[in-house]
């Protein structure tokens, strides 16, 4: 792939030793999540860079054809499942690909790139991540759910991959029940996610944010002492 999506890119104030790839929602940008990072507090010692890419617009069924970012078509929406564009999914998902290509040949072990997303941008991170074909350091599930989980072949690399699921009670956008069967699939699978909620809407909260910077520390201290 000779053109990488569009991306704000937040450098650390050393050398950079560890990648976050984060997706936003629909109608977002790569900015959306840009001003959190320094809510984040991490440490200065965990040199991450955070690179958050924009999704191409495209018309949206679901929002009367309207051109907005997106990473796929939804045509759909119903409480226990939508109707989306397979084809646009996983070519996100492949742009991701790119993406986690590029920052290795930049020098960072693909066991130090995690991958985060919110909503639709989780929805291509779970089959960007699982599909990967090096050991990834994590999956970031932010308010999403799996859509591909019937037809995804996991690579073996990441059979094991930290994931880390994250979602409000009160999401009226992606119910919870959502995200309950995206763990149960998961598990399904042979994947151990952890789950957690927030008494929230499809947003997030101080305490996930902390518990955000809690789990990057964690996921990248474990991988620091592995390697």
């Amino acid at each position: 792939m000779s053109e990488y999506l569009p991306c704000v890119e937040i450098e650390p104030a050393t050398e950079a030793d560890a990648a976050v790839i984060w997706l936003h929602g629909l109608g977002a940008d790569g900015h959306d999540f840009a001003v959190l990072v320094p809510e984040l507090r991490l440490p200065p010692s965990m040199a991450i860079r955070f690179i958050l890419p924009h999704a191409p617009r495209i018309p949206v069924t679901l929002n009367a054809g309207h051109v907005m970012p997106a990473w796929f078509d939804i045509m759909e929406l119903g409480p226990t499942g939508r109707k989306f564009n397979a084809a646009q999914l996983l070519a996100s998902a492949a742009a991701v690909h790119a993406l986690i290509d590029r920052e290795i040949a930049r020098g960072i072990d693909s066991e130090r790139i995690i991958l985060a997303g919110f909503s639709q941008g989780g929805a291509v991170n779970f089959q960007a991540g699982l599909t990967y074909d090096k050991p990834l350091a994590g999956i970031l599930a932010l308010s999403t759910y799996f859509p591909t989980a019937q037809a995804i072949e996991i690579h073996p690399a990441n059979h094991g991959i930290p994931i880390q699921i994250f979602h409000g009670t009160e999401d009226l956008v992606l119910a919870l029940a959502l995200a309950e069967e995206s763990r149960d699939k998961l598990r399904a699978l042979g994947l151990h996610p952890d789950f957690k909620t927030y008494p929230m809407a499809h947003t997030l909260c101080p305490e996930e944010v902390r518990d955000i910077s809690a789990w990057f520390q964690e996921i990248l201290h474990s991988e620091a002492a592995r390697s």
